[in-house]
């Protein structure tokens, strides 16, 4: 089967549903977000709607993704690393790979790594 470019809000909600099937099972990942999301279906909507947003640019996202991170920093005793942030990027790109090629596909990609960068900053500067 050839693979296509990521095209719509579909495709993205299979790229995330899929993604966060491989998180939850991770040993090392898996026990954060399972301890974390309470509502998978409501996670996974709002995580949809967030890589819409930024690969699309047409629906406006309305959380505050460095500010969630930060809670769920603290609530795991200021344990979250670069560990936790290459393996998340490990299993976004191989889920990305698995399902997709194409420009938004790579976009996605750099868009994650900008954005992991980004927020290991904003939690390593809520520490201190």
């Amino acid at each position: 089967m050839e693979k296509q470019d990521i095209k719509s809000r579909a495709d993205i909600f299979l790229l995330v549903s899929t993604f966060y099937d491989k998180v939850r099972q991770d040993v090392v990942l898996g026990p954060i977000f399972n301890t974390t999301i309470k509502d998978w279906d409501a996670h996974l909507d709002q995580l949809t709607t967030f890589w819409e947003s930024n690969l699309f640019l047409k629906t406006k996202y309305l959380g505050n993704p460095l500010e969630a991170h930060v809670r769920v920093d603290k609530a795991f005793n200021h344990s979250i690393g670069a560990k936790h942030f290459g393996l998340w990027l490990n299993l976004w790109f191989s889920t990305i790979d698995a399902l997709f090629e194409g420009e938004r596909a790579e976009q996605a990609k750099r868009r994650a790594q900008k954005m992991s960068t980004f927020m290991q900053i904003h939690i390593f500067k809520s520490r201190n």
